[in-house]
């Protein structure tokens, strides 16, 4: 039974926005416990019609509990990898750089390899 049509203390918004909530966590591989519990009573609740605020309350809870410590440890992977790639851009920038000096300095030598080569063979 759709959200809408639930007996629900708060309008419609809401128990969209709950539905998308419900949806969003159970696609995700959940291990734990408690938080399947919760989204399991979530789902019966939901097919039965019957959402309450305790258990919207519950659910919630259980999600920020859940969710919470993962974006912080996202966050921290997020801006290690951040740092490793600023690390091998400027490594890269200065690479770059080398070569190109390498580059000119090949240039050179040639240049003077080859006006040798001219005088010996006059």
């Amino acid at each position: 039974m759709p959200f809408d049509k639930l007996r629900m203390p708060w309008g419609v918004a809401e128990a969209d926005r709950l539905t998308a909530l419900v949806a969003a966590v159970g696609a995700f591989h959940i291990t734990d416990k408690a938080m399947r519990a919760a989204q399991e009573r979530v789902e019966r609740a939901r097919s039965a019609g019957d959402v309450d605020d305790a258990t919207t309350g519950a659910y919630l809870a259980a999600v920020r509990r859940y969710f919470e410590p993962y974006e912080r440890e996202a966050r921290g992977q997020l801006g290690h990898v951040d740092r490793e790639l600023e690390r091998l851009y400027l490594v890269q920038f200065n690479l770059t750089a080398e070569r190109g000096v390498v580059a000119k300095r090949v240039e050179a030598v040639r240049g003077v390899l080859d006006a040798l080569a001219e005088l010996r063979a006059e």
